[in-house]
């Protein structure tokens, strides 16, 4: 078996030893969008049977509020009011987070494919710069990806922390989409701002089926980042600490 492939399997075999390390992974690796709070659930409490019977008793255009609203919990009939009545399809909230980036997020096809045949801009970028892809593959919408994906969209665009859609959809777990961004041939080895390439939050997020997928992809392995340190001996490092730290437990038995 190639030793790459083989160093794969034995991470996924030693899961048990790397969970342990699991609170000082979240420390850092967690680079989701620090000024763009997930405001996603603001609107889930209006549920959609609410709107449909606001949007019946409103005579004149629909509000921006209402439209973000129904973009995230997927009313394409309160869109549409909107739309028809001239708003802009890239709205978007003080974090410019646009209804097409809500409606990719939440795995609202329907939505995502109107907005766009309406003009909304699939480069269209909130306040990370975070594009309808990024989003997608946070919320691990394959559909939404692959949509987007068919009108043109860049798949290895980067944010203001240089994070690619792959850096997301890797440090939030969603392995299906990794595995159809790694097959539609986006670059593995891009790194973020802190040189970490995907492999590097695969590792440290204890993502065990990503970190065998893209091994068996053909990451470079040997990449380090800015602290000067490969994926590898991140692992190696964070065993050493976890035997350590189950030597001092013991010893205060």
């Amino acid at each position: 078996m190639d030793k790459d492939i083989l160093w794969a399997t034995m991470i996924v075999d030693r899961k048990a030893e790397l969970e342990q390390q699991q609170q000082k992974c979240k420390t850092r690796a967690r680079k989701l969008g620090i000024l763009i709070m997930d405001d996603t659930k603001d609107g889930r409490d209006m549920s959609n049977e609410s709107l449909n019977q606001n949007f019946e008793n409103i005579q004149g255009p629909l509000d921006c509020e209402n439209f973000l609203k129904a973009a995230t919990n997927g009313n394409l009939k309160v869109v549409d009011k909107f739309l028809e009545d001239g708003g802009d399809p890239n709205t978007a909230d003080e974090f410019r987070k646009s209804g097409l980036h809500r409606a990719a997020f939440e795995g609202h096809v329907k939505i995502v494919e109107r907005l766009l045949d309406k003009g909304a801009s699939i480069d269209f970028q909130d306040r990370l710069s975070c594009t309808a892809v990024h989003w997608a593959c946070r919320g691990g919408s394959l559909a939404a990806l692959k949509l987007l994906q068919s009108r043109g969209a860049d798949l290895n665009v980067k944010d203001k922390l240089l994070s690619t859609p792959l850096h997301v959809a890797t440090r939030t777990g969603h392995w299906e989409v990794v595995e159809h961004l790694v097959s539609s041939g986006v670059r593995i080895n891009a790194k973020d701002w802190e040189g970490d390439t995907a492999l590097h939050d695969a590792v440290r997020l204890n993502r065990y089926k990503i970190v065998k997928s893209l091994i068996l992809a053909g990451v470079d392995m040997k990449i380090k980042n800015a602290e000067g340190v490969t994926a590898t001996e991140q692992v190696k490092m964070w065993q050493c600490d976890t035997k350590e730290m189950l030597k001092k437990l013991e010893q205060m038995k």
